[in-house]
């Protein structure tokens, strides 16, 4: 979450929506961009089956699909990527036949990718065009081209507009700095300007750090991948030829393929549901005691796909056991994974964060953040990583330098425009948390609605108010194929997050959710 004081701009202070939305467009005209999804017009002689009939067609080829893609699954392959794929060829197929969408949407319902599409926001709570209008993000956040439609709201696009001025008075900042983008950074970590910015929104988390301490990432992925690599080299100068890693499960696996590419050795421990799925600071002690080649603890600090976030008091005991092993000369890091703060509670994120703050604590900590989910800026890969110790954050810029020779100039400017449109609107970070939190809710009531028809469910977790996502268990002999060919609704099984196929994950932040009353036991 980045919670920066307002300064530097006025971003609502912008170009008229005629001075900005109407270039290149036909002169005495306007514009306006849809997304209704093409389908070729069927053959006017050619008679379409009833609705009635579309739905068993759709039923038979999602039946077919399943059975093709579920040995794929058990062969190992990627179960987001498997799923996703899925269903992107059913509704591929079902427009090649012409069923229409109102068909494939009460069949198809997409909650595989943890992504969030700003474009196809429909609700609007209260008055159009007013707080609650969250159509209104897609322009808010920059997203929306000018006289886009976003679902009925025709947006000025002064805000996609003003984001480009920004990157041309970034640059201009940076050139008076004495940092051209357009020739190689050698340390390829990014501009010293968004470096400080970042460094200073850690301060205000009570994380005490310099630039000099921050490094830019294409996202966490490409963070924590950078990480792993920096500290693997670091490993190797220490003579270090056995060093494992410490995964908690069910968690985020794409660390996982990381620190194996790398050489490290994995060590996957199962937490338990009456722990909601987190890691207790006993049981780390057992593991370390048992293992003393385990030198990173990847944490998922509020986890996916869980939705269940550690507690201070769970944050202060982990961390505890972490720094006695440290002043006893066992140097081990906690490779911590911010991508989800923000999306809970302000107060409670604060207190989380706070476990963190302290010099003997901050030594072993290096912080993987990300504006992917807090902003709802997944396709712009704005990451970045903050290493509690200023020597160690030295050792491993070899994973930035080693893995590319500058990141992307345009990609730096952009981040730039962003951190001074999230100063200039505090509030967008808020109004996505209820966003969230309003379709999280929707969709617990959904799933409680189609357990008393069909008793598919043997537990739907009430989450921790963050995230976008749920995650619940099935009953005996289901799994997220027979939910699919039951229910219609896609989520991802347990298996892609390093757990039993008796659970799974459904992403809400794709598509709406219908409202059904919820029932909270």
């Amino acid at each position: 979450m980045l919670h920066f004081q307002v300064q530097l701009v006025n971003v609502d202070r912008l170009f008229s929506s005629r001075e900005c939305a109407m270039w290149g467009a036909d002169e005495g005209s306007i514009m306006v961009i849809t997304h209704k999804i093409p389908v070729d017009s069927p053959n006017s002689s050619i008679t379409l089956p009833s609705i009635s009939e579309q739905h068993t067609i759709l039923q038979q080829l999602r039946h077919e699909l399943l059975l093709q893609y579920r040995p794929i699954l058990q062969q190992g392959a990627g179960p987001i990527r498997v799923m996703a794929r899925m269903v992107a060829e059913l509704e591929r197929r079902c427009r090649e036949l012409h069923i229409t969408e109102e068909v494939m949407q009460d069949e198809i319902v997409n909650r595989t990718i943890g992504d969030v599409n700003l474009r196809l926001i429909t609700e609007c709570e209260g008055e159009p065009g007013g707080p609650g209008d969250y159509r209104m993000l897609a322009e808010e956040l920059g997203i929306a081209l000018p006289d886009e439609d976003i679902n009925g709201y025709v947006a000025p696009g002064e805000t996609y507009l003003w984001l480009r001025n920004q990157m041309l008075e970034c640059e201009r900042l940076l050139l008076s700095e004495g940092f051209d983008l357009r020739i190689y950074d050698i340390l390829a970590v990014g501009n010293p300007v968004l470096r400080g910015w970042l460094a200073e929104e850690m301060q205000r988390w009570g994380i005490s750090v310099t630039r000099e301490q921050v490094y830019l990432g294409l996202g966490a992925m490409d963070s924590i991948n950078k990480v792993l690599c920096g500290l693997s080299q670091m490993y190797r100068e220490q003579g270090l030829t056995d060093v494992a890693v410490l995964f908690p499960e069910p968690g985020f696996n794409i660390p996982e393929w990381q620190a194996r590419s790398y050489g490290y050795r994995l060590l996957n421990y199962q937490t338990l549901p009456e722990d909601h799925f987190k890691i207790t600071a006993s049981q780390l002690e057992e593991l370390l005691e048992n293992d003393p080649h385990i030198r990173i603890i990847y944490l998922t600090v509020t986890n996916n796909p869980t939705t269940f976030a550690y507690s201070p008091a769970e944050l202060d005991a982990i961390n505890a056991v972490v720094s006695r092993y440290n002043a006893a000369g066992r140097e081990i890091f906690i490779l911590a994974d911010l991508a989800y703060i923000g999306t809970g509670k302000p107060e409670e994120d604060q207190a989380r964060m706070a476990t963190f703050t302290s010099p003997d604590v901050l030594r072993h900590c290096i912080f993987v953040s990300s504006l992917s989910k807090t902003h709802s800026l997944t396709g712009e890969r704005f990451g970045w990583v903050t290493v509690g110790r200023a020597d160690i954050a030295a050792a491993i810029a070899a994973g930035w330098s080693n893995s590319m020779a500058a990141l992307p100039a345009d990609w730096q400017l952009r981040y730039m425009a962003y951190v001074r449109l999230i100063r200039a609107r505090p509030w967008l970070v808020e109004k996505l948390r209820a966003l969230y939190k309003l379709r999280r809710q929707r969709f617990i009531a959904q799933l409680q609605h189609i357990d008393k028809e069909q008793h598919l469910f043997e537990h739907i977790f009430v989450d921790d108010d963050a995230t976008v996502y749920n995650w619940s268990q099935l009953r005996p002999g289901e799994d997220a194929f027979s939910l699919f060919e039951k229910a219609g609704i896609a989520g991802v099984p347990g298996s892609g997050f390093g757990y039993s196929d008796e659970f799974v994950r459904f992403s809400i932040g794709v598509i709406p959710v219908p409202e059904i009353p919820l029932t909270i036991p």
